[in-house]
């Protein structure tokens, strides 16, 4: 036996004499701070900007592949095939650039789940509509209305122990 723990001969006693852990004893918390504030704030991912603007062109050129190759199966000539792609090509970029500044992304519906980046654009543009929507303001504080409530009883209580000091000095 170990730390004068368990019976001192299992004889007699009807067991083996191994000793275990009560794990039906609960231990008291340390106290503090239920939720810090700070760690549990919610913060949106913020698209990277070269990643979309790689993806938005990697997309073209895929076009533009397609076009080459079905251009190439069919005959056609070298220089008519660069002419035409490069076309195709000057067309897409142009399209996408008025598409960026329009905002005429695709929702999120049409997005793949290993698309992060467009998914989290989509995402912040989806809120921003949102908060226009509800008339939410931009520097809204989510659970800022617990810490106003929290303050208005602050202050009540002080409020009411300054009253009760200023009777006790009246009498």
């Amino acid at each position: 036996m170990s730390s004068n723990v368990g019976l001192s001969t299992p004889r007699g006693s009807g067991t083996s004499g191994y000793v275990q852990r009560n794990l039906s004893n609960l231990r008291p918390r340390e106290q503090f701070t239920p939720y810090p504030t700070s760690e549990f704030k919610h913060r949106q991912r913020q698209p990277n900007a070269e990643i979309l603007e790689h993806d938005r062109l990697r997309q073209i050129e895929v076009i533009v592949f397609e076009l080459r190759d079905k251009l190439e199966d069919e005959g056609v000539e070298e220089e008519e095939i660069e002419l035409q792609t490069e076309a195709l090509r000057r067309k897409l970029l142009k399209e996408g650039e008025e598409g960026t500044k329009d905002g005429n992304a695709k929702g999120r519906k049409g997005l793949k789940v290993h698309q992060v980046h467009d998914l989290a654009r989509a995402k912040i543009e989806e809120s921003e509509r949102l908060r226009r929507a509800l008339g939410i303001r931009e520097d809204y504080e989510e659970g800022g209305h617990w810490k106003k409530a929290e303050e208005r009883l602050r202050d009540g209580v002080e409020r009411t122990s300054s009253e009760a000091e200023v009777k006790r000095e009246r009498y």
